[in-house]
C-alpha cells in the first residue's frame, strides 16, 4: 500500500527520471529518504553520460549510503525509484543493508512495455526485486504513475530509432 508521502517521493523520482532522458540517458530516477522521512540524497541514470553500465541510480544510491550512513541508519532508510531495482542494484541494496524499496513502475511493466514498443531486450533478465532480496520490504507499482513513466520509455525507444521525441 502506497502512502501520500511514498507518491511524493516516486513523483520526484519520475521527476528525476525525465532529467535523465532530457540529459541523453535512460529515464530512471531515484531517491535516498531517512527513517526520520528526510531526503539524503537523489540520483539519476548516468550510464550513457559517464559511459558506464552500471551507473544506475539506485546503484549510485547504495555506494553513497555505504560511504555516508551508519549500517543503522541505512537499515531505517527507504529507496524510492522510478522503475523496479534490476538484479544488479537490488544486489547492491541488499549487500549495502539498506530498508524498504517504494517503485514507480515494476520490471514487469517495463518488460511488457518494451517488447510492446519493439525495443531491443536488455542485457540482464528482469527479475521481482524479492527474488534478489527474499524477505525485503517492497511497495509498488503505483497506477497513477505508469502512464507518465511508459511515456519516458517510448520517448527513449524512439529516439534510439533515430524518431527523435
Amino acid at each position: 500500500m502506497l502512502t501520500e508521502t511514498d507518491l511524493r517521493f516516486l513523483r520526484r523520482c519520475v521527476e528525476l527520471a525525465q532529467e535523465a532522458l532530457e540529459a541523453g540517458d535512460e529515464p530512471f530516477g531515484s531517491v535516498l529518504v531517512s527513517g526520520d522521512g528526510a531526503v539524503l540524497a537523489e540520483e539519476r541514470n548516468r550510464i550513457h553520460t559517464a559511459a558506464d553500465p552500471t551507473q544506475h541510480p539506485e546503484f549510485l544510491l547504495a555506494q553513497w549510503a555505504a560511504r555516508n550512513l551508519t549500517p543503522e541508519e541505512r537499515a531505517a532508510a527507504t529507496v524510492y525509484t522510478s522503475g523496479e531495482h534490476c538484479p544488479m542494484c537490488a544486489a547492491a541494496h541488499g549487500w549495502v543493508g539498506l530498508g524498504r524499496i517504494v517503485y514507480a513502475t515494476s520490471s514487469e511493466q517495463l518488460a511488457a512495455w518494451r517488447k510492446e514498443l519493439g525495443a531491443v531486450p536488455p542485457a540482464v533478465a528482469p527479475l521481482p526485486v524479492q527474488k534478489v532480496l527474499p524477505g525485503i520490504e517492497v511497495a509498488g507499482p503505483a497506477p497513477e504513475l505508469a502512464d507518465a513513466v511508459r511515456e519516458l520509455h517510448r520517448r527513449l525507444i524512439e529516439r534510439r530509432r533515430g524518431g527523435g521525441e
